[in-house]
């Protein structure tokens, strides 16, 4: 049988990654600081993953690496520190990987690591794997982009020296037992509350290219079966503003409330999509986002 370990295997990508390996027959090592049990107890030492990568030297067939401190808008923007919890994860995961052998690593990067000068709004422009160069000033999203490009960096140093490494850049990924911290987890919970007003961080004006956890799972896998060792975008090439998918839940929903912007609130950038050809050659997306609203109004339960 198979093994893998998963970082971060509370969250939402890892608890998602975790759930579809196991469902695939593999034996599926969780590790997660939200899941952390006494000291000194047999299953202790997988739930830190910084004491596995000091303590652990087996060898995984897989090591899918999701863990990271607040990966989402309001702490990227809020918390800058977490860079300095997050790189030390991505560091000492590498470190580990190489000097015990790991068979083959995936670390889950982020679309943060594009320079925010290419998302000033512009419809036409699909974010392409390549367009990471940091020239003439052109940096990633805060300091998330920056840890993210970092470990992309650390990644390619350890294929250097030999190990497996596939890394691939989710961009808004979605479900339905997304939590209130991401847009779309707290865009669900507010329709099933029946807010009234419904209100939106920034301008609304914002567009993202939501991509299903299903998919993004998917895609990932399909990623390292294909043996690409190459970035890989896991998106659709299609983009949706935020007032109009609060438009389409609350229309799903059933109700119809006075929806409020709050240009003072942490937004981002204004136009992230990414290139999806890369992946199409290896995977394509099956939910749209129609589907994916449908499903989270119609089951999802908010986590």
């Amino acid at each position: 049988m198979k093994t893998a370990l998963v970082t971060g295997s509370a969250g939402f990508v890892g608890r998602h990654m975790t759930a579809e390996l196991r469902a695939r027959g593999w034996d599926v090592m969780p590790c997660d600081i939200a899941n952390a049990v006494a000291p000194g107890t047999p299953t202790a030492r997988w739930h830190d993953a910084l004491h596995v990568f000091q303590a652990v030297t087996q060898p995984f067939d897989l090591v899918v690496h999701c863990a990271a401190r607040a990966p989402h808008r309001a702490a990227i923007d809020g918390q800058p520190m977490n860079m300095a919890y997050n790189l030390q994860l991505d560091s000492a995961m590498f470190d580990w990987a190489v000097r015990t052998g790991q068979k083959r690593v995936l670390y889950l990067s982020s679309s943060a690591v594009y320079p925010v000068l290419l998302q000033d709004g512009d419809p036409r422009r699909l974010l392409h794997e390549s367009a990471t160069d940091m020239v003439h000033g052109i940096e990633p999203d805060a300091a998330y982009g920056w840890t993210k490009w970092t470990g992309e960096k650390m990644a390619a140093a350890a294929a250097a020296v030999g190990l497996p490494v596939h890394v691939v850049r989710p961009f808004s990924g979605y479900g339905e037992d997304q939590g209130e911290d991401w847009p779309f987890g707290a865009f669900i919970a507010r329709a099933r509350r029946r807010e009234d007003p419904f209100t939106i961080w920034g301008s609304g004006d914002q567009v993202r290219d939501w991509i299903h956890i299903s998919d993004v799972i998917a895609g990932a896998l399909a990623v390292v079966d294909a043996d690409v060792r190459e970035p890989v975008n896991l998106c659709t090439g299609r983009g949706t503003r935020m007032y109009d998918l609060v438009q389409m839940i609350c229309k799903q929903a059933g109700y119809r409330p006075t929806i409020f912007v709050q240009p003072d609130r942490p937004e981002g950038v204004a136009y992230r999509v990414g290139d999806p050809v890369r992946m199409n050659d290896i995977y394509r997306p099956k939910v749209t986002i129609e589907e994916g609203v449908a499903r989270a109004v119609r089951q999802g339960a908010i986590m």
